[in-house]
């Protein structure tokens, strides 16, 4: 008996594949004696097994159980790659914002510097009107 089990969590729905290749495992339902897989190529297709032969029923038996975990494999390959873009496109709109705030980190950099600026010259005129006034004031009560 072969036993396999995975987990996969996201903060997607759990996706969890199992599956077993037991050999007392008897397909039982109707509907399960001649299961169709239309996911699985024509060629890969199980064939219907000779009933008398009960090899025949076992090769077709382990067949149809590795078409179904082929297909949840597959199921999960594409849950996957659907996590995949998801995760793709968050990290490019992440980039995207790196790259803005950058880009205002920079611009509030340029206007600090500018503002430092605007009031340096601010004082540095406030100072000279302040003397100006002064001399204007002299010279007026002067003559």
């Amino acid at each position: 008996m072969i036993t396999s089990a995975r987990r996969f969590t996201t903060d997607k729905p759990e996706v969890q594949i199992s599956f077993s290749l037991d050999e007392s495992s008897e397909l039982t339902d109707a509907e399960d004696q001649f299961p169709s897989f239309p996911d699985l190529e024509q060629r890969l297709q199980p064939v219907l097994p000779c009933q008398s032969l009960k090899e025949s029923v076992q090769v077709y038996r382990d067949h149809c159980r590795m078409a179904k975990e082929f297909h949840q494999v597959k199921t999960e390959i594409a849950l996957l790659e659907d996590r995949k873009r998801d995760l793709i496109a968050e990290l490019a709109e992440d980039e995207k914002v790196t790259l803005e705030i950058s880009r205002l980190e920079e611009e509030f950099r340029l206007l600090t510097e500018e503002n430092h600026t605007l009031v340096s010259m601010y004082t540095e005129r406030t100072q000279q009107l302040a003397t100006l006034r002064i001399l204007n004031q002299k010279r007026q009560g002067s003559s």
